[in-house]
């Protein structure tokens, strides 16, 4: 996993999880309290409620992003930007400053102002934006999203983010964002459910994530929650997110956010990196989130299936059922494991080793039901 360092802070496995406040310099945006057209204003604001409350990062924007409402053009996002500059010099606190936008001319425009790395939403559909980050050493935020520059995060499958966020490259500052939320109608809450159960296989593009599930409608829904009661949801969310390999959370609320991310570090698994000897362990529970890694070192004759183990307890064993079992295991490259209790047993062994070894022919009944059990979850 790539470490990227944003204007001198380390975002990736080796730090603590970044959380990223929104400060909006655009009316439209839905979140009021977060809009200002006063510079003095929105300083005051990033001082206390954004690095006051935790913020490591403060996103600027400098438009909404909801389908709602008209694209600007990027001479309209640059004369919205001299705020925005305004209001980053007034403010006292220590933060890096992330400048929202699709546009090279104002990631350009804003990097040299003061900013310090892009948020792009619309994921190098200008593909001069990844080369103006480059030039100025920057790290970029790029969404999944199709290569239409008013159509950001419109798209809606795992395998279609996966794709999005693979598409013109990555620089080697870049996080990505699986861009959670209603960017398109055909989008699902399903589609974000999905996402986030496999936020692990994003781990394979071996770069930092960013996620912003901030009172989402895919978690709202879950315990009948309004945007407005929906905070306990997002939280418990964050430490889930952090735990499968977030590493930056963006939210309106940071203080809380901040909190639900500390625990998710606390009990995220101790992954061993080593620069020194080379080494690095790779975070994998099923074969799709070990295939993304095969894939991105070109891999191509690997099996994924093979390099992950799954473990069932098998019960209502008879003394001949694990006989038969212990037998036929060997050969299939299965383990089987029987202990005092004598109706009891587990079956452990790769995805592909229990399909093979369900679809023989001569089983007990009993033993043929519960491994036609295990190669329907397995295949799954």
């Amino acid at each position: 996993m790539q470490n990227v360092e944003a204007a001198g802070l380390g975002i990736g496995d080796d730090y603590p999880p970044r959380i990223m406040g929104v400060l909006n310099v655009s009316a439209e945006s839905p979140y009021k309290p977060s809009v200002f057209d006063d510079p003095g204003q929105a300083a005051a604001y990033t001082d206390e409620q954004l690095i006051g409350e935790g913020a490591d990062i403060v996103d600027v924007g400098l438009e909404s992003a909801n389908k709602r409402f008209e694209v600007l053009s990027a001479e309209e996002e640059l004369a919205r930007l001299d705020t925005a500059l305004e209001a980053i010099e007034s403010v006292s606190g220590d933060a890096v400053f992330s400048i929202e936008t699709r546009y090279h001319e104002v990631a350009s425009a804003a990097l040299d102002g003061g900013f310090d790395m892009v948020n792009d939403i619309c994921g190098f559909a200008d593909p001069e934006l990844p080369r103006v980050c480059d030039q100025h050493d920057a790290a970029v935020v790029k969404m999944a999203s199709p290569p239409d520059l008013e159509r950001p995060g419109a798209v809606e499958s795992v395998e279609e983010i996966y794709e999005a966020l693979s598409r013109n490259g990555l620089t080697e500052k870049t996080i990505v964002d699986p861009a959670f939320g209603g960017w398109s109608a055909e989008k699902t809450l399903a589609d974000d459910r999905e996402t986030f159960e496999r936020l692990r296989e994003f781990r394979g593009l071996g770069q930092p994530i960013l996620v912003s599930i901030n009172r989402k409608n895919f978690l709202r829904e879950f315990a009948d929650r309004s945007t407005e009661d929906a905070l306990p949801v997002s939280l418990a969310a964050t430490a889930m997110a952090v735990e499968r390999g977030a590493h930056v959370v963006r939210t309106h609320d940071v203080a809380e956010t901040r909190d639900a991310a500390i625990i998710g570090r606390a009990f995220t698994q101790n992954r061993l990196r080593n620069e020194a000897t080379g080494v690095e362990e790779l975070d994998v529970q099923t074969p799709s989130e070990l295939r993304r890694h095969f894939d991105r070192i070109d891999a191509e004759t690997a099996d994924p299936d093979a390099g992950v183990m799954r473990a069932f307890e098998l019960s209502g064993l008879t003394p001949e059922d694990r006989d038969h079992l212990s037998t036929v295991a060997a050969e299939y490259g299965v383990t089987f494991v029987s202990g005092q209790q004598e109706t009891a047993g587990i079956l452990l062994g790769t995805p592909a080793a229990l399909v093979a070894i369900a679809d023989m022919n001569d089983h007990p009944p009993t033993i043929a039901r519960q491994l036609d059990t295990i190669a329907a979850r397995t295949e799954a």
